[in-house]
C-alpha cells in the first residue's frame, strides 16, 4: 500500500498543526500533541469552509484545540469534535494516518 508523506512530526511544534496535500478533495490538517498526531480534512462542518484563513496558517489554542479561522469554532485534537462555536456538537472529518520513523503518513487508495 502506498503512503503519502504529510509532514515530519518534529517539524510541528508540540501543540501545533500543519496543512498538507494528501491527494484528497481537501488539504489535510495534522495536529500534534507530544508523540501523537491526528489528521482531519481542512473543512469546517460549519458552511464547509477551510479551517485556515490564509493557506497553511492554522491556529491552535493552548496546544489542545484547533480553531476555525473563519468562525472561531474549537475542535479537540484527539477526535475532531467541536466543543464551542457555531457547529458545536459536529466533528471534523478524520483522515487515517500512521507515524513511521517520525513521519506522519496517509495511506493513499
Amino acid at each position: 500500500m502506498d503512503t503519502v508523506l504529510l509532514c515530519r512530526l518534529d517539524a510541528m511544534p508540540d501543540g501545533g498543526a500543519c496543512v498538507a496535500d494528501a491527494g484528497l478533495a481537501n488539504d489535510v490538517v495534522v495536529v500534534r500533541r507530544g508523540q501523537q498526531a491526528w489528521a482531519y480534512l481542512n473543512r469546517c462542518p460549519h458552511f464547509s469552509v477551510c479551517l485556515d484563513y490564509e493557506p497553511g496558517d492554522v491556529v491552535t489554542y493552548d496546544g489542545q484545540v484547533l480553531m476555525c479561522a473563519h468562525h472561531g469554532a474549537l475542535f479537540r485534537f484527539e477526535d475532531g469534535h467541536c466543543i464551542e462555536g457555531p457547529c458545536a456538537g459536529a466533528a471534523l472529518t478524520p483522515v487515517a494516518i500512521r507515524i513511521v520513523d517520525g513521519e506522519v503518513r496517509h495511506s493513499s487508495p
